[in-house]
């Protein structure tokens, strides 16, 4: 027998991009992803799907970024949006642009054309990390295979760190199809690992800094706590439901701060909100930014003399808003700070107080007023009705509540008064950019974030139609989401024009605002073997909402709605 030859040597395994990059997303914590495939990522998503990865694979890549970007929302650790080159990245922009205005962590992954071939007219070709720059924290290409897991790993870290927001990944098709030995791209999985040292926690505020805004509170006459949805991506319900509840300050969540503390706690500012912002003279804002949906801090909505407490992640938004005194860190931490100040010198304001008074007599008068429009069968549907059978059927659910998820105008908007909110991180809707046809990519999002809940969406038919197609997926991955269509033929309504706009060559056609009356949206989940419903009274109504939240599987109420309940814009007519 020859001995064996002392040069040879084992051939060893070789890994391409994709698997590389599959490892490194699975190697630093992603367990979920969202997106569609096609030329050049089909091959990343089958490998990251064998290493545990979850791939929810949609239809369009704007619902696939919207649900990335709810997802990294709800568990805190960003969404993963997955896309083609070209047309499929310039489509996942609204994912990534709407978790950089919501402050959300998110990473979308785009394949890109040939390096070599850049320039030339190459197959999807678009230079895609200037077009992606508008709208991420980072971006970042790979250029070799060797850069995948640092690049991975730099989206990653920025995408969650300080202010979240979004942020990019290019991975060219020749770089996904290099290769290098398995034990090769071990070692440089295990070299990021050890350079990136985890993410140092905010600074700590100054405790001279907490001093000052208790003081404030305590000596306020009309102190107020608003809060928004940085304070429940943050976790803070349990030491904002201290503060609340140790002070006796009334308080007032933004649209999806909404169930830190729940809607019907006697502390509760949303149903006389006016009044609560109009005359607060001191004004802790937690996790919220002074923007639109708070009438920028300014009068005349607020007092001119309020003075904010405003505590941000960001120290940029705080240089921004100029607010009498800035707290710059997690509000979660922040907050128990408060708290800690408080507890040494306690103070209660006490429910016989006149600010808590008035704010308490507002409320109960408000809320009854609401209550007395409720009571009412209104039949054809106005959105009153309705939206009173959906809120009792979710609240007889009990916990754990239903993810909420809505958007569009006069059903947006009725629905944030009258539906209720109990438990933290349970309402997703337009947000901050106002984003109309998020509708399914979040209705998808929680029910894989949160697999114990039923998702309910309530949607205009308008918004409905944005993403109207993703309840295939629904089906395909039998996912317990109850799509609930407020069906009014159209973006407000019916035909809203006065006589003298009706004139021209094509006044014969549809108004611009008008769908098909009566549209079968329910048929359209029934192609795909899901379960639809026509309901237009308030016993089919209720028939539907029972028998479909029992079997917590995906299904379509279609409600017929008077075309001409509602008014233009909902509560935002002074905006158009």
């Amino acid at each position: 027998m020859a001995d064996p030859d002392p040069n040879s040597q084992t051939p060893q395994t070789l890994v391409d991009g994709n698997v590389l990059a599959a490892k490194s997303l699975a190697r630093f914590g992603i367990d979920r992803m969202f997106g569609v495939v096609g030329i050049p990522v089909t091959s990343l998503a089958n490998r990251a799907v064998s290493l545990g990865v979850r791939f929810i694979a949609f239809h369009n890549e704007q619902s696939a970024g919207y649900a990335a970007s709810a997802y990294g929302y709800l568990t805190g650790r960003p969404g993963v949006l997955l896309t083609v080159s070209g047309p499929g990245c310039v489509h996942g922009l609204a994912g990534m642009s709407n978790a950089m205005a919501n402050a959300w962590p998110m990473i979308m992954i785009s394949g890109s054309c040939d390096q070599r071939d850049f320039g030339r007219g190459d197959f999807q070709e678009l230079d895609q990390i200037e077009a992606v720059k508008p709208f991420s924290k980072l971006s970042v290409k790979a250029k070799d295979i060797r850069e995948i897991p640092e690049s991975v790993f730099r989206v990653l870290d920025c995408a969650g760190s300080g202010r979240p927001g979004g942020c990019y990944l290019d991975l060219p098709s020749d770089v996904l199809h290099q290769t290098i030995p398995e034990s090769e791209a071990e070692t440089l999985l295990a070299a990021v690992e050890g350079s990136f040292a985890k993410r140092e926690s905010v600074s700590s505020v100054p405790n001279s800094e907490i001093e000052k805004a208790v003081s404030l509170l305590r000596h306020a006459e009309r102190p107020l706590i608003v809060w928004g949805k940085g304070a429940a991506y943050a976790r803070a319900e349990a030491p904002l439901k201290k503060l609340v509840e140790t002070t006796g300050i009334p308080f007032l969540p933004t649209p999806m701060g909404k169930g830190l503390l729940p809607d019907t706690h006697e502390l509760a500012a949303t149903a006389a909100r006016s009044l609560a912002i109009g005359k607060c003279d001191v004004a802790l804002v937690v996790g919220a930014r002074l923007n639109w949906l708070l009438h920028f801090g300014e009068p005349p909505k607020w007092s001119k003399d309020v003075k904010f407490i405003l505590v941000d992640i960001s120290e940029e938004e705080i240089e921004l808003r100029k607010p009498h005194l800035g707290l710059v860190g997690d509000a979660k931490r922040v907050v128990e700070l408060i708290n800690k100040e408080i507890k040494d010198d306690p103070f209660c304001f006490g429910k016989s107080h006149p600010w808590v008074e008035a704010i308490a007599k507002k409320t109960k008068e408000n809320v009854s007023r609401m209550e007395a429009q409720l009571a009412k069968d209104v039949v054809p549907f106005n959105f009153l009705t309705p939206m009173r059978i959906i809120r009792d059927a979710i609240l007889g659910l009990g916990s754990p509540a239903p993810v909420l998820v809505s958007e569009g105008a006069n059903t947006m908007d009725i629905g944030r008064a009258v539906l209720v909110q109990t438990e933290p991180r349970t309402r997703l809707d337009a947000g901050t950019w106002g984003t109309m046809g998020v509708g399914l990519g979040y209705c998808i999002a929680a029910a894989v974030a949160s697999p114990d809940r039923l998702v309910v969406a309530v949607e205009g038919d308008s918004g409905f139609g944005f993403s109207a197609m993703e309840v295939e997926t629904l089906v395909r991955y039998q996912l317990p989401v109850v799509v609930i269509v407020f069906n009014n033929g159209g973006v407000y309504g019916g035909d809203r024009r006065n006589p003298e706009e009706i004139s021209g060559p094509y006044k014969d056609d549809p108004a611009p605002t008008s769908f098909v009356p009566s549209a079968g949206y329910h048929t359209l989940i029934e192609a795909f073997g899901g379960k639809g419903y026509l309901v237009g009274t308030p016993e089919e109504l209720k028939s539907a909402l029972s028998e479909s939240f029992s079997a917590r599987k995906p299904a379509v109420i279609n409600i017929i709605i008077d075309p001409y309940a509602g008014a233009e814009s909902g509560r935002l007519q002074h905006k158009n």
